[in-house]
């Protein structure tokens, strides 16, 4: 057990950790001070980034009886340092498998940006409860695959420049309109300065990666746009709703990051779906 805070709506919120040391793989947990018998939320981030990214979703859903446990995949924030060059998108799948199944089937998954299509593949092999995807990346089924000189410029390991955020913090603030300077700035640190994500990873993901949903016909699902989205269009993310037979949600005042870390933006993503997850008991 690691330490206890207290939110401000007064209801306490442990700490903890679940390690999967044979894949050298850390999962950030935080639990409401009693269980309950809500569904455990496991968060799957995106490229570049790591637990961080949902510190505030999951202060706010264990402040409101939801234990939520955010995945680090290999070589990102704390899980182990691996040599991103042998990692694929294949790796990251195996990753959120091994969580949902460390956690248990009744997992609602919760994945943003690449970390979307990566909890579309591992649904594909292990039952979960429901879905949320945020701001997600395209299967191949509705987006259309990358150009061969699009895909010889993703260089074998790259950083946060490849995805538009190696520039002035004035820039990004004045491009994600729902961010500070402060979240600017913290997203920059943590995205970090030196390159470390896999390039075939990335190159998988833009060639196309194909999803079986007839799994996902089974479950609640819930699709996420943001208006001021520029990784992934909030078009593109509602043709992927319709694709899933999906509930559809957009923002359209919002952004990538501003979805899920934005200190004025978020809440009203967490709130649409803790109404989801209400909705259907979950």
């Amino acid at each position: 057990m690691r330490l206890t805070t207290q939110p401000p709506n007064g209801r306490p919120v442990r700490k903890d950790e679940i390690e999967l040391a044979e894949r050298g793989v850390y999962i950030e947990s935080w639990l409401p001070e009693r269980r309950s018998r809500r569904r455990p939320l496991l968060f799957v981030h995106g490229e570049l980034a790591g637990s961080w990214l949902w510190e505030r979703w999951l202060g706010y859903f264990a402040a409101r009886g939801w234990e939520g446990h955010a995945l680090n995949l290999r070589n990102h924030f704390w899980s182990r340092t691996a040599d991103p060059t042998s990692l694929g998108f294949a790796s990251y799948v195996d990753d959120v498998v091994a969580a949902i199944e460390r956690i248990g089937s009744g997992v609602v998954a919760i994945g943003h940006g690449m970390g979307g299509l990566l909890v579309l593949k591992a649904v594909e092999r292990v039952p979960v409860a429901g879905v949320v995807l945020v701001a997600p990346e395209l299967p191949s089924e509705v987006r259309e695959p990358a150009l061969p000189h699009e895909l010889r410029d993703v260089p074998d390991v790259y950083g946060r420049a490849q995805i538009g955020w190696e520039t002035l913090p004035e820039k990004l603030v004045r491009d994600h309109r729902d961010l500070s300077l402060a979240d600017v700035l913290r997203i920059q640190h943590l995205l970090g300065q030196k390159p470390r994500e896999s390039g075939r990873a990335r190159r998988e993901m833009m060639a196309g990666v194909s999803v079986d949903r007839r799994r996902l016909m089974e479950i609640p699902r819930l699709v996420i746009g943001a208006g001021l989205d520029l990784h992934v269009p909030e078009g593109d993310v509602e043709r992927l709703a319709d694709w899933l037979g999906a509930e559809y949600e957009p923002f359209g005042a919002h952004s990538h990051y501003g979805l899920v870390l934005g200190e004025a933006s978020y809440l009203q993503v967490a709130e649409s779906v803790r109404a989801f997850l209400e909705a259907h008991r979950l």
